[in-house]
């Protein structure tokens, strides 16, 4: 007997025999490696890739999934050729990947969508008659916006607050609630404490939706111990930029929730007219997947989560701190240069850091990093205003010109020594550009 796997038919194990301990594969490499780009004076150098919160690039056992994958791509679910059938044994075998990569409960439902973003519109939408959001104002726009009902909280001056502050939000609420927060800004990177908030939220009787697109490509989460209601994140931070996020979490606010998306798949039953009601799927997966669903997403999502899991956390976890330790050192190293960070340079992070270089706006030192050293960055105030005007102590100003905003350098697989390197004198040839302005 065999089984599908997102990979093809691989042999099935005797239920007797016992489960044999998976060997730890060496860190995948990322494609684009070995890209050269233009910079002043018309020099071709390697590429340092410094943009990973942005987006990842793809990590080759996942470009080799959907590679697999295509010469028998076809449509799923209602297909009755091998094709087809083989297509959808990969999309269901991806949603159990993804399930078990984040711990998920066995009965919790694994619908995919386009994005972080894309997935949290989801769960607005099915959120109870009368529900109230509370999320700090430290959050991604994703998580700040598609609420209809919220109430938004200052950003904590310490982890302690927000529990606080969040125990206090919820305590006033009647009705469904919902607590919203990052497991990892991407902003500075700071780790937040939701062991703890999920803890505050159900004492109140409310939920928790995690964003965790800033932690899963750089730390394991299982949303069981934790106990998490809902999570949600993006492949194309995940080394997996094919198009899919997904949604984990419990069933019945989305087995209830008004579909998505109104198509073919989400229903049962359509009537004709006049003659009865159309009956949606009550099973949350098909209910708000309507329509022929990004397969080849799903795929390399689960390829990625594959991938991450086989290597091991602790390998991947110890070179990220290396490199982000090296780079935050040379930062601190540059006069003029200044960290962003909500609760002081000692608490735990992942490989994201922002800042600013006096005398230069942001836009200025991403623009000279890139055309001048061949390195890639982010400026701006990343899709969380409220927070990136916080941490700056300003009101005024816009991403478009520069100004109230910052640089980000985030790392990943792929990054070397080379890349911290060349960012930090980079940096201080600017600095001292700045200073001299």
């Amino acid at each position: 007997m065999s089984t599908l796997s997102i990979f093809g038919t691989v042999p099935a194990q005797s239920a007797a025999a016992p489960a044999q301990p998976r060997e730890r594969r060496p860190i995948p490499a990322v494609l684009g490696a070995d890209l050269e780009v233009p910079v002043k004076g018309g020099r071709l150098v390697g590429y340092a890739n410094l943009d990973y919160a942005a987006s990842a690039p793809c990590l080759e056992p996942v470009s080799a999934a959907v590679t697999a994958a295509l010469p028998a791509y076809s449509s799923v679910h209602r297909g009755a050729g091998y094709a087809s059938q083989l297509t959808t044994a990969r999309y269901e075998q991806a949603r159990h990947t993804v399930r078990a990569f984040v711990g998920a409960r066995p009965e919790d439902a694994v619908i995919f969508t386009r994005n972080t973003t894309d997935a949290t519109n989801l769960l607005a939408g099915c959120l109870p008659a009368g529900a109230t959001a509370v999320v700090f104002d430290t959050e991604h726009h994703a998580s700040l916006l598609p609420w209809e009902r919220v109430v938004r909280l200052a950003p904590p001056a310490f982890p302690g607050e927000a529990v606080r502050a969040a125990d206090e939000a919820l305590a006033a609420l009647d009705g469904p609630k919902l607590l919203v927060v990052t497991a990892a800004s991407n902003v500075t990177g700071e780790l937040w404490p939701i062991a703890a908030l999920a803890h505050i939220a159900h004492r109140h009787g409310a939920r928790i939706l995690v964003d965790a697109a800033q932690l899963v490509p750089h730390r394991p989460l299982n949303l069981t111990a934790l106990d998490l209601d809902y999570v949600a994140f993006s492949g194309h931070k995940l080394y997996a930029p094919f198009g899919a996020g997904v949604l984990v979490g419990r069933r019945d606010w989305l087995a209830a929730g008004e579909p998505y998306l109104k198509g073919g798949g989400a229903v049962r039953s359509v009537a004709p007219a006049g003659s009865g009601d159309t009956e949606w799927h009550e099973d949350p997966e098909p209910r708000h997947e309507a329509g022929t669903p990004n397969v080849l997403g799903a795929i390399a999502l689960a390829a990625a989560c594959d991938a991450l899991t086989a290597t091991g956390w602790t390998a991947l976890v110890r070179e990220e701190e290396r490199l982000i330790a090296r780079l935050r050192a040379g930062l601190a190293s540059i006069e003029g240069v200044r960290e962003l960070s909500l609760w002081g340079p000692d608490h735990p992070r992942v490989g994201i850091v922002s800042f600013t270089v006096d005398g230069l706006a942001a836009r200025e030192v991403a623009e000279a990093l890139s055309g001048e050293y061949g390195i890639g960055v982010r400026d701006g105030k990343f899709c969380a205003h409220p927070f990136v005007r916080h941490l700056l102590g300003t009101t005024d100003g816009g991403c478009e010109d520069g100004t109230a905003s910052a640089v980000r350098a985030s790392v990943g697989i792929g990054t070397t020594e080379e890349h911290v390197d060349r960012l930090v004198a980079a940096l201080r040839d600017l600095a001292a550009r700045g200073t001299t302005a």
